[in-house]
């Protein structure tokens, strides 16, 4: 008893030790629209993220009844799912430019699951669980057993985050993250072909689905119907050639023209009008229920039988959605966390399961259209969800006239920035052929069985060859005397550094090279604190007597020396890290330069276009400081160049 008095008042006393400053600081971590909401500029990004928001609005709203029809639940459980989780991550995510909602991927991931728990059948029963809706008690089995793969993917992901799992993503490869998601999208396209063709066709799956699904169509060729098939065509080339024309004159015409919104009100018009759903067997999306239903658990009792999917869903989503944070992270300069995100996402998952929402995640199509939009903040995200709310409670009659051929031609013309990915094979090619490889055996293995067996695929497979290519790379280097970059020695040369880069660079190493080299530049060596890098394999500070006895004039930028002779390989990923790292230096006023590159790897950097247009690789550490201090110093007249 006394022990247990002693203990409940030493925990009485740590959670008493805990101050308002750890309080606010685990809010700001936990919470991030605190951090960046009391500094938001009405003035300057108001404007674009309305008009970002709107824009958003159209796509939320086409792609949300797409993709519930693509996870075989009713398409008002879509719209449900454009409000919900971007609420919720626009509270906790920290990709300030990234939109998540209904995705094509975890659609097709939940439909597996929801046609083998609840198959197809000819119900009409309207008296369902939702009162005055007019849900059939059949549909309402089928958003439950989605709705429990929303949940249990959230919780896993949820999971995920509380175990700091969220580092796992240097597993994740560019080739491997590209080709899943190109195949993906391949699978995507091919699940929209009955609705451009106006067929009615089986829900096919499993393994070669896709290949079946093209041999049902080519066997019943005459089930086209030829009306739909005109009107999809006529939506896909007006798509495609007005896209292509805001591309190429959005500096000129200063706005970009809202062709999916024009397309899709004018045909939802015709289709009224010219009554096509009777005269011409056009497909609409049919009878949308206003308003949203009081909350409900999902199907508990499934779950058991949908862990196959929820992972999926958990994994695939988490993958696409935390490379979208990236690429914002990078393209507007912030950071990101890789738990909290993992965080926001589980919530964004399992909060919206209790309102029939199916499995979301980041959206590719949606976060570029922000992009090019000129979106500041989630701000955008939330007007969005204002108005597809008043879509739900309003606007739900005219949807009902909307062609279902149409929704598929906005939805496959909103994958055009993922089918272009296959122009990733020539870059992959020209640096590492190993990578290009990689790209073709995810890609066919993702088309051939789905996107999350493509993805275990392409991380095995890459990892396996990362470390074939480690046990074949070279160990020794013969290195001439005066060159010789392995001096015991440790001080560095005031604003010059000179670093040896003495592992392969690929990318299983190429988050912990960016973050050491950042750490050398931003903190000036001492022998003592170089003696902490013994550790590193990736870099070594070099001492200033390697230099020769030259002491290169200290100007105002810094410079770094990399000295790349012991990269014995590399990958894309690798490079293409050493590129970036090298342009953000550039920008923190450091200039780089290169020792020793092979000539592989200086043509796999100017392909990242890294030193195209400027002098940085040599062959000696001695031209390097020469050419610095040429640039640099005060008497630089009359000094005579080295061969670099």
């Amino acid at each position: 008893m006394p022990c247990r008095k002693r203990y409940v008042s030493m925990l009485f006393k740590q959670i008493s030790s805990i101050g308002c400053s750890e309080i606010k600081a685990w809010c700001l971590g936990r919470i991030p629209i605190l951090e960046w909401a009391h500094k938001y500029n009405l003035r300057q990004n108001l404007i674009p993220d309305c008009i970002s928001g709107t824009m958003l609005t159209v796509h939320q709203v086409a792609h949300g009844l797409a993709f519930a029809v693509m996870s075989s639940v009713h398409p008002m459980f879509g719209l449900y799912g454009s409000v919900f989780p971007p609420l919720i991550y626009a509270i906790f995510g920290m990709g300030r430019h990234v939109s998540t909602g209904t995705f094509a991927i975890t659609s097709l991931i939940s439909a597996s699951a929801v046609e083998r728990l609840v198959p197809w059948n000819n119900g009409t029963a309207t008296n369902g669980s939702l009162g005055d809706m007019a849900i059939s008690d059949f549909e309402m089995q089928r958003i439950g057993v989605a709705a429990a793969v929303t949940f249990l993917g959230g919780v896993i992901q949820m999971s995920m985050s509380l175990l700091q799992l969220g580092c796992v993503t240097f597993l994740l490869s560019e080739p491997v993250v590209s080709a899943m998601t190109t195949g993906a999208a391949t699978h995507v396209v091919t699940s929209q072909v009955k609705f451009l063709l106006g067929m009615k066709m089986p829900y096919i799956s499993g393994p070669l689905g896709m290949f079946y699904i093209y041999i049902y169509v080519f066997k019943n060729i005459n089930m086209i119907q030829v009306s739909a098939l005109l009107l999809s065509l006529l939506s896909l080339t007006v798509l495609i050639l007005t896209k292509e024309l805001n591309e190429k004159y959005k500096k000129q015409i200063k706005f970009v023209i809202p062709i999916d919104l024009i397309l899709m009100s004018v045909t939802t018009l015709a289709c009224y009008f010219a009554n096509m759903e009777e005269d011409y067997s056009i497909e609409v999306i049919g009878f949308i229920p206003k308003g949203i239903p009081l909350p409900q658990a999902p199907t508990m009792d499934v779950l058991h039988q949908v862990v196959v999917e929820a992972f999926s869903v958990a994994l695939v989503g988490y993958t696409v959605s935390i490379y979208l944070a990236y690429n914002s992270a990078r393209r507007f300069k912030y950071s990101v966390s890789e738990n909290q995100e993992l965080f926001a996402h589980g919530l964004s998952n399992i909060i919206p399961s209790f309102v029939f929402c199916i499995p979301n995640a980041g959206a590719p199509a949606r976060t570029f259209l922000l992009y090019s939009h000129g979106a500041q903040t989630q701000v955008a995200c939330l007007v969005s969800c204002f108005l597809v709310l008043l879509v739900i409670y309003f606007l739900v009659p005219l949807l009902y006239w909307i062609p279902m051929c149409v929704l598929a031609s906005v939805i496959i013309v909103g994958l055009k920035g993922m089918l272009r990915q296959f122009q990733d094979l020539k870059k992959y090619w020209n640096v590492d052929k190993f990578d290009w490889v990689i790209w073709i055996c995810t890609y066919v293995v993702t088309i051939c069985f789905a996107a999350n067996i493509g993805l275990l695929f392409g991380v095995v497979f890459n990892i396996a060859v990362g470390v074939f290519r480690l046990t074949k790379a070279r160990t020794l280097q013969l290195v001439h005397l005066n060159e010789d970059f392995s001096s015991t020695s440790e001080e560095d040369y005031g604003d010059y550094k000179v670093i040896s880069i003495d592992s392969p660079l690929l990318f299983l190493t190429a988050k912990k090279f960016c973050s050491d080299i950042q750490k050398v530049n931003q903190k000036p060596s001492t022998a003592k604190e170089s003696n902490q890098h013994n550790g590193d394999i990736l870099l070594i500070p070099v001492s200033n007597e390697s230099c020769g006895g030259m002491s290169p004039y200290r100007g105002g930028r810094k410079t770094l020396i990399l000295n790349c002779k012991g990269i014995s390989f590399f990958d894309f990923t690798g490079v293409s890290s050493l590129s970036q790292i090298c342009s953000d230096l550039k920008k923190q006023g450091t200039d780089v330069m290169f020792l020793g590159c092979c000539e592989s790897l200086r043509k796999s950097l100017h392909y990242c276009n890294c030193g195209a247009d400027e002098q940085i690789f040599f062959n000696s550490l001695k031209s390097a400081l020469h050419v610095i201090k040429k640039d640099h110093g005060p008497n630089s007249e009359g000094l005579e160049s080295p061969d670099v």
